[in-house]
């Protein structure tokens, strides 16, 4: 039988992590689940064996690291499901998480799902406090930057389905043949706001993404790269991001976002002064500027 859902998840050298994802989904996946561990060209191949753990997971294995991007379209190539949804290995699913999601589908225009990403603190859930909110679906300013709706607030007494302008892919759910009409994730973008690209270009193609509160996912969201992000990292976000405003410029509208993309240009930095994170931002900006002449 075809499956109804196709779980990708990409994974490098986190088999701790990835033990507890794949465990959550033993637990609470649907019948019919396909459930596929992209191996990113890990350490002795130590994210393929931990895989092999868990009957039914299928391994699609990269002959070296090559990022987010590249692992999630191989997934992507790989799954057979009509939806599929991105589960970053540092996630937890819960109990109807992906049948809350599911149904939202029954509209064809609908692409993609945004469930609600909660902030797995170990700290607050020993002391009782509820979990922060990490996303519950993105906005983007078309100033050129994209924010995570309500992230870091206490969950809110939501009343239900609403249009989201796109989903963070720590857990979003997809219409395959929508994301593969789309293009994929862009592959030389590695990790970061490779989502916010292609929701820019499901949106252009008359997609709608919803924000679904019923399907609930736990998101690790340290782990990626800890509390204080590596210079690297901070080059490749910056660079990401600004790579994002000039591939996605209104196609109408561009002489009215420029203007407004430099006061945006001007407050990050000023922020990035002040967190002493300037130099990696503006090396990030510059390679993407140098990418674009």
């Amino acid at each position: 039988m075809k499956p109804v859902l196709s779980v990708i998840i990409p994974s490098f050298n986190r088999a701790d992590l990835l033990i507890k994802c794949l465990r959550s989904l033993e637990l609470y996946a649907p019948l019919h689940t396909e459930i596929i561990v992209v191996d990113d060209g890990s350490t002795n191949s130590i994210i393929s064996e931990t895989s092999h753990l868990f009957p039914g997971v299928r391994v699609v294995r990269l002959q070296r690291q090559s990022g987010f991007c590249i692992a999630a379209n191989a997934g992507i190539a790989s799954a057979t499901a009509a939806i599929i949804e991105l589960l970053n290995d540092d996630t937890e699913v819960t109990a109807g998480w992906a049948d809350a999601a599911l149904d939202c589908f029954r509209d064809p225009h609908v692409v993609a799902v945004a469930p609600l990403v909660l902030q797995l603190d170990v700290e607050r859930r020993m002391a009782g406090l509820p979990l922060l909110i990490d996303s519950a679906g993105d906005t983007y300013d078309f100033g050129g930057f994209a924010t995570k709706r309500w992230h870091g607030l206490e969950p809110l007494p939501f009343t239900g389905v609403e249009k989201v302008w796109g989903a963070s892919a720590s857990a979003a759910f997809y219409r395959r043949a929508a994301v593969i009409a789309a293009g994929g994730f862009p592959d030389d973008f590695g990790a970061y706001f490779e989502d916010v690209d292609l929701a820019h270009r499901l949106n252009w193609r008359g997609g709608i993404t919803l924000f679904q509160p019923s399907s609930v996912v736990w998101h690790r969201v340290s782990s990626s790269y800890g509390r204080k992000p590596s210079r690297a990292i901070l080059v490749q976000q910056s660079c990401n991001e600004e790579r994002v405003f000039w591939r996605n410029l209104r196609r109408k509208s561009s002489l009215r976002d420029l203007p407004r993309h430099a006061v945006v240009l001007v407050a990050k930095a000023w922020r990035r002064l002040r967190e002493r994170n300037f130099v990696p931002w503006l090396h990030g900006r510059w390679q993407a500027w140098t990418g674009i002449v």
